[in-house]
């Protein structure tokens, strides 16, 4: 089985950030004591609080398979942040842009051809989300393919300002073994 990656640095001039702006979160519920562990993009970008409700527009060169992966990751994080998303009518009114792209897409960060780097999205505020159109992508597990939804679900994070984590079953590990699908992790929200 081959490990996949996300896009986004771990390791920035010569330092890895992995663990950089980690937050402990220590929620006690009755009898129940549990820790949330998750890291924030070096300097906190974040949407502003007017900007809690966020659009998002798929570009024609993505295919229409990943409308309802894409749909459905937004909605589990709705359901786990303060944020509330829809689908703009226009993509020039959609705060994030998803398109499927090959190689080098013109902003620094090429793709690698198959089976590397799945996709990348940026940190807040901008709103650039690229899937890499050389691999072989599915709705649902599928062995020796890439499962859309949990891709989204690691780039939206991204989008929400959150790092990667070092946790290996949480949804902001940067890699992810061709077939697998995973959710939201404790440590994710």
């Amino acid at each position: 089985m081959t490990m996949l990656r996300c896009g986004v640095a771990d390791i920035i001039n010569g330092t890895n950030w992995m663990h950089y702006g980690k937050k402990r979160h220590d929620y006690r519920h009755g009898l129940l004591h549990t820790v949330s562990h998750y890291s924030f993009f070096k300097d906190s970008p974040k949407w502003p609080a007017s900007q809690y409700h966020l659009t998002y527009g798929v570009l024609q060169s993505t295919p229409v398979e990943a409308i309802d992966p894409v749909a459905r990751a937004f909605k589990t994080w709705a359901a786990y942040s303060q944020f509330t998303f829809s689908q703009a009518e226009t993509l020039a009114d959609a705060k994030i842009k998803i398109r499927s792209e090959r190689m080098d897409h013109r902003d620094g960060n090429p793709f690698d051809g198959a089976h590397g780097i799945l996709a990348l999205a940026f940190s807040p505020t901008n709103g650039r989300f690229r899937y890499n159109v050389d691999e072989q992508w599915s709705v649902g597990a599928k062995p020796c393919v890439v499962e859309l939804e949990t891709v989204a679900l690691h780039e939206i994070g991204h989008h929400l300002g959150l790092e990667h984590n070092s946790i290996k079953e949480a949804i902001m590990y940067p890699l992810i073994d061709d077939g697998a699908t995973k959710g939201l992790h404790a440590n994710d929200i």
